[in-house]
């Protein structure tokens, strides 16, 4: 197991950041470059003087593009490091969410957008306001919609974007932020969903290759799954206080329906409980719903969302397992359970499991790959 062993003064002067190479800063612009490229061509692909053209796409989009933009849509950053991040804390648990999204998506495609498209609308706000009629509930809808989007996502996808560009470049969090906000704004603004829809879809699939790739390393790094099983209970900080559990790997890390009543995500609560937000999610948020609506008709939204579904099966392999493999190869740092030394190493004393993922790309991806993991999905 490859740890990396503290000082005893117990600071984090034996940590140092790794810093991304020239070749890799050069390949991050260009794709920067290239996705903003894409957005702005894609502003000319769609009549964005018409609702639906602006809204909707045009209402010409296949069932790929949709599949991969609901792919997109749902995974970003914030993926890359709340599971890759809680993988290296507790184990694959946390994959339950992924995988009960799997089934929801599929309940959208066969229950739901029927009715939607039947009903010709563009947006949730207004089948409410067909639906029940009178304008306050679309209103409120509106306003709760975009207040929830602030709060429980953009916020996470901007904070999570920035720390992977703070971790490779060392920029300040906050320039990083902005950065990322306005990048997006000019193509996502522009260019309305037809330019979200073809950027989402051109990051997947480099989200995906990177990520692949940075897996097969870290599962070559460890021995394998028998050396991931192995190694990750006794990836133990060393420094931690004694006669507490802190610090100590999960004896359940590898099992994904856990205890009903002891444990940090019981199975009753993974098969009922989460359920119900998840089909709130997948199958009435504006976000989600409005991809499907862009398709042509709908078998082609029937198969985005049947695409979707089949790459919801990987983040159990792509995020999950290399954070807890980040845990085995930099154990103090990743695990890191005594509040100063947390502090000094990532900035924040509660733990440092945030850093698994962006730890990964940085230390284990060659010289120019750097870019291919390293996905900002804030759109």
């Amino acid at each position: 197991m490859e740890t990396t062993t503290p000082p005893s003064n117990g600071t984090a002067d034996a940590f140092p950041k790794k810093s991304l190479e020239a070749v890799d800063i050069v390949v991050l612009v260009l794709y920067f470059i290239f996705v903003m490229a894409v957005g702005l061509w894609s502003m000319w692909r769609t009549k964005r003087g018409t609702v639906k053209g602006y809204f909707l796409a045009g209402k010409d989009m296949v069932w790929w593009p949709v599949g991969a933009s609901l792919f997109a849509s749902n995974v970003g950053s914030g993926h890359f490091i709340g599971l890759a991040g809680s993988g290296a804390a507790s184990g694959i648990a946390v994959n339950a969410y992924e995988w009960n999204g799997l089934f929801c998506v599929l309940v959208l495609a066969w229950l739901f957008l029927p009715i939607y498209l039947s009903a010709g609308v563009t947006t949730m706000p207004e089948y409410l306001q067909k639906r029940f009629g009178g304008k306050r509930i679309q209103i409120y809808l509106a306003i709760l919609y975009l207040f929830i989007y602030i709060f429980t996502k953009i916020s996470v996808d901007i904070y999570a974007g920035a720390l992977f560009i703070q971790q490779a470049l060392h920029w300040d969090l906050y320039v990083a932020v902005i950065g990322l906000l306005v990048i997006t704004a000019i193509y996502t603004v522009a260019g309305g969903l037809a330019a979200v829809i073809y950027t989402d879809t051109l990051q997947t699939v480099i989200m995906i290759i990177g990520a692949l790739i940075l897996m097969v390393f870290s599962f070559i790094k460890v021995g394998g799954y028998p050396g991931l099983e192995e190694k990750y209970f006794t990836a133990i900080p060393s420094v931690r206080a004694e006669n507490t559990t802190c610090g100590l790997p999960r004896e359940d890390a590898l099992h994904l329906f856990r205890d009903p009543v002891d444990s940090d995500l019981p199975w009753p609560g993974v098969l009922i409980g989460m359920t119900i937000p998840s089909l709130w999610y997948w199958c009435t948020d504006q976000v989600i719903v409005q991809r499907s609506l862009s398709a042509k008709n709908l078998s082609h939204a029937k198969g985005g969302s049947l695409l979707a579904a089949y790459i919801k099966f990987l983040p159990l392999f792509i995020m999950v397992f290399p954070g807890m493999i980040s845990r085995i190869l930099f154990t103090d740092q990743v695990a890191c359970a005594d509040p100063e030394l947390c502090k000094s190493i990532c900035g924040n004393p509660s733990g440092c499991s945030d850093i698994a993922y962006p730890k990964m790309v940085i230390e284990i991806l060659p010289i120019g790959n750097t870019r291919s993991s390293c996905h900002h999905h804030i759109a």
